[in-house]
């Protein structure tokens, strides 16, 4: 609030010429107002809506300063309205610009002439008649909120405030005894009065909730924050000059008051329902009332600052928070040990269309969103509700280390849950996929280790039985054999047969085993005939090689496509591996090899040099030169987005 800056010029400026006029409307008051009783008194006509004289026009030709014209030029005399009609009538700017005149002509505004001292009966009147304007005055400022208030009586009296305050600037500059009414500090009584106003309406507000709980004194006081403000920005407002801010000074004054009762509920033996209300009042509903279009506008919402001190927020959203990690580890544990209980029990999980699932995954995100999403809407910070889901991890870890035991104990329905749980990795999987919200970035990362190890561990177990069964037909692959035998067709009848006890996931989760197998036979394919089971010799066993390979590449190809698998891809490095046996020149090679670095970037010195020494009519010197060419070429190839394939074939 900055009445000081407002109007300056208003009833600021009296002529020392007009002083004779001056003594005539004191003399005219003095003579058609007298006295009641004597001392400050409030007339009961000033609410009674009474029609203000109209004679604005002949008042200003009394005040401006001008010369009044002379008698036998003048009209028919005008109206001249006392001190008490102007109150009667509302009219306070008027009123005050009547006593100033007054105060003026007894106490001397010019040094023109001496003041007149000795109406020691004059200035009595007059302190009584200011007196009678303060009254009317503050009585109109403590109606501002009230519907019986009149704007035009508002603004006249708002005017009178500044009015006054020019008048005590006037006289802090003067070097003449003052008034003993001066200062009047018309300004700082004017915000007291507000401030007053403020707050009885929020110690007694209009509409109180029924409901007792939730803190309902609270809800009270921002309701009636809320009204107040309202009629402010709507009526107010405009009873004050643009300088005044009046809709910020308003604000603050119900801002303080309310921080002053929230301060006072915030003690430290809150429990957690009553830190959630108070949290909720100061992060969300609070700041919601006053970003209100009709509001935000007129407040400057940062310069109001926080209704709690950063100690005192810290230490509810630590009690609030707190509670709730407690729950969520509750809720955790008991899913855990239920799932934990289902399986020493000898029991399977549930199953649905024919597929085991789990639907532990649903329940705890579903549980853990709805709880972050609380916690935001609480304190205010999304960020702040991730030390909730940081539970997650131990969680995580503890699923991880409860899907290790079921491996080891290998039980009768460790291979059902273990079904079961691949469902669960993978829906983990697309809630952290889509929902990226949820989590820290930390815990992103976290997670994207902890999964894929999780799905390969289980691969690795629901697939065992299908290696096994493949070790009779693997140990021929590479082999002299092989290479004159149809041996690939029993290998892929074996996978068909064995597959049918890897069913029961669900079928996304089906195709990722699908997958899986596609990569680990073509894997071990790769790996046995690097193993140098065969020799070479020749450009005609070498090209029955290159069409061995393409053969059983293309069969393995169009088994795994049929299953559902989506590495085709694996295709084409089987083939790549057989065209390095077909080819004779050795420039040909070299770019071959080429190609083939830049398609599979894993591709390393080792694994070609196992490939060359198949091609045993090739020299020394020439595998030499092809394994530097690839090596320049590794140096110059930058990582791709490409899956990995030769650093899962280990050589020797």
């Amino acid at each position: 609030m900055c009445l000081t800056e407002g109007l300056r010029s208003i009833g600021a400026c009296f002529s020392a010429t007009c002083r004779a006029c001056m003594r005539l409307r004191l003399r005219t008051e003095t003579a058609t107002a007298p006295r009641q009783n004597g001392g400050r008194r409030f007339f009961p006509k000033l609410w009674t809506g009474q029609r203000s004289p109209q004679s604005n026009a002949s008042y200003s030709s009394t005040v401006d300063g001008q010369q009044p014209p002379q008698r036998e030029e003048t009209p028919p005399q005008q109206e001249i309205f006392t001190v008490r009609q102007r109150l009667n009538a509302q009219q306070f700017s008027e009123a005050s610009q009547l006593l100033i005149e007054r105060e003026a002509v007894l106490f001397g505004d010019s040094s023109e002439a001496e003041p007149l001292r000795d109406h020691e009966e004059e200035v009595a009147r007059l302190a009584d008649d200011y007196g009678e304007l303060e009254t009317c005055v503050w009585k109109t400022l403590d109606l501002s909120l009230s519907a019986e208030d009149s704007k035009t009586a508002l603004a006249s009296a708002v005017r009178a405030v500044y009015q006054e305050e020019e008048r005590d600037r006037w006289w802090q500059q003067s070097s003449r005894t003052r008034p003993g009414w001066r200062p009047g500090n018309w300004e700082k009584l004017h915000d007291e009065t507000l401030r007053n106003l403020v707050q009885r309406r929020m110690d007694a507000p209009s509409s109180a909730p029924t409901d007792p709980a939730n803190h309902p004194e609270i809800t009270a006081m921002v309701r009636q924050l809320k009204e107040d403000l309202l009629l402010v920005v709507k009526d107010v407002r405009s009873c004050y000059p643009p300088e005044a801010d009046i809709c910020n000074f308003y604000a603050s004054l119900y801002h303080q008051c309310l921080s002053t009762r929230l301060k006072e509920k915030a003690e430290p033996d809150l429990n957690e329902e009553d830190c959630k209300t108070i949290l909720l009042w100061v992060n969300n509903y609070y700041p919601g009332i006053l970003k209100k279009p009709e509001l935000a506008s007129h407040i400057d919402i940062q310069a109001l600052g926080n209704l709690l001190s950063k100690n005192s927020l810290e230490r509810l959203e630590k009690k609030f928070l707190s509670k709730k990690k407690d729950e969520l580890k509750t809720y955790i544990s008991r899913v855990l040990d239920e799932e934990n209980e289902k399986w020493i029990k000898g029991e399977e999980p549930s199953m649905e269309d024919d597929c085991y699932v789990s639907h532990e995954v649903f329940v705890i995100i579903q549980f853990v969103d709805g709880l972050v999403r609380a916690v935001e809407t609480v304190v205010g910070d999304r960020h702040k509700a991730h030390d909730l889901t940081g539970q997650l991890n131990d969680f995580m870890q503890t699923r991880k280390t409860f899907q290790s035991a079921i491996i080891k104990q290998n039980k009768a329905n460790s291979r059902p849950f273990i079904k079961a749980n691949l469902n669960f990795i993978e829906q983990f999987s697309l809630v952290l996929e889509k929902q990226t919200n949820l989590f820290s970035k930390e815990m992103h990362k976290n997670f994207e280790q902890i999964l894929p190890d999780m799905r390969q561990s289980a691969h690795a177990y629901l697939l065992k039985p299908v290696h096994e069964a493949l070790k009779q037909h693997y140990r021929k692959l590479g082999t002299s054999e092989w290479l004159n035998q149809h041996l690939f067709e029993p290998l892929l009848d074996t996978i068909t047969h064995e597959f049918q006890d890897v069913k029961g996931s669900t079928e996304s989760c089906h195709q990722k085993l699908v997958c899986q197998m596609h990569q680990d036979v073509a894997v071990e394919y790769v790996k046995r005939l690097l193993k140098g089971g065969i020799k070479l010799k020749d450009q005609k066993l070498q090209l029955e090689a290159y069409n061995k390979i393409k053969d059983d590449a293309e069969n393995l190809h169009d088994f795994f496509i049929e299953m559902g698998s989506n590495e085709g891809w694996l295709k084409d490095v089987l083939i790549n591996i057989a065209e390095v046996l077909k080819l004779q020149d050795l420039s040909s090679i070299q770019l071959h090899v080429v190609l083939m670095a830049n398609s599979c970037p894993d591709l390393s010195v080792k694994h070609v040099s196992a490939l060359l020494k198949l091609k045993t009519n090739l020299t020394k010197k020439d595998r030499n030169k092809i394994k530097d060419t690839l090596s320049e070429t590794l140096a110059e190839v930058t990582a791709a987005d490409t899956p990995s394939f030769f650093s899962k074939v280990q050589i020797k």
